[in-house]
């Protein structure tokens, strides 16, 4: 065990970390058959090549152009803390008719907390969010057309951002793989983020949604500026002074 190269053993904590969504030190250590300082010493050199995040006693993968988790796996991840969000953000819909909701688990948990005591048309790339609005009372659903994606079952390409182009909307509800002040809202692949950029284009106002986690982490493409942004909705496991620093740069933030 002990024979393995540093970077074997950094391969092997990515591979880990990705198939179940986060590793912690104490069984990295068992498993590889190394002490803990090792082991973080490996997880700090990953978090600097940006395959990892740390967290106390561990780590989580973050999501690239070559790693993205799928739209089953985020249904199992912070899912009371996705909630509380949701549900705040769908707070922020004020007198809006049209809105887009992106794709994602967290978009989906805030189409399903949208009122249905009246008239709203919601605009999706999402079928998941297509599907839990469909037969909703006072709903109009518009599905975007375009090539779907398998893992998050999404449509993308020039037929999604062509319709979407077409639309005046007065809000956006967007995820994001990653938000950072640095480099804003990111995405791993290209033709998602050709369609949020597009929806936050089309949109008056853009509201973004999304766990603690997403802060500070970057992926591959940027589609927004923080600026950009109506709102931020995130929970309290963001700390107040991070929060502070992003609405500094213009969004409410709002903390649940």
């Amino acid at each position: 065990m002990d024979a393995r190269t540093a970077e074997e053993r950094q391969r092997e904590i990515v591979r880990a970390a990705r198939a179940t969504g986060s590793v912690d030190v104490n069984a990295l250590a068992a498993a590889l058959g190394v002490a803990k300082e090792t082991v973080r010493r490996d997880l700090r050199a990953l978090e600097d090549h940006g395959l990892v995040r740390r967290t106390h006693g561990g780590a989580y993968p973050v999501e690239s152009a070559g790693f993205e988790t799928t739209l089953a796996f985020r249904a199992t991840s912070h899912v009371p803390e996705k909630r509380r969000v949701a549900a705040a953000a769908a707070e922020l819909l004020g007198d809006a008719e049209t809105v887009f909701v992106d794709e994602g688990f967290t978009p989906q948990l805030i189409a399903e907390a949208l009122p249905r005591d009246r008239p709203l048309t919601v605009v999706t790339a999402s079928l998941p969010v297509a599907g839990a609005l469909a037969e909703a009372e006072n709903t109009s659903v518009l599905l975007l057309g375009g090539r779907v994606r398998p893992g998050t079952l999404a449509t993308v390409d020039h037929w999604t951002t062509k319709m979407l182009a077409g639309f005046v909307l007065d809000l956006a509800f967007i995820g994001a793989n990653g938000i950072s002040r640095e480099h804003g809202l990111t995405t791993p692949d290209p033709a998602v983020s050709e369609v949020k950029a597009q929806a936050i284009r089309a949109a008056r106002r853009t509201v973004f949604a999304g766990v603690h986690t997403k802060f500070g982490a970057v992926s591959f493409c940027r589609f927004a500026e923080i600026g950009a942004l109506e709102a931020i909705v995130t929970s309290t496991l963001l700390p107040s002074s991070e929060a502070h620093r992003y609405s500094l740069l213009g969004p409410q933030v709002i903390r649940v």
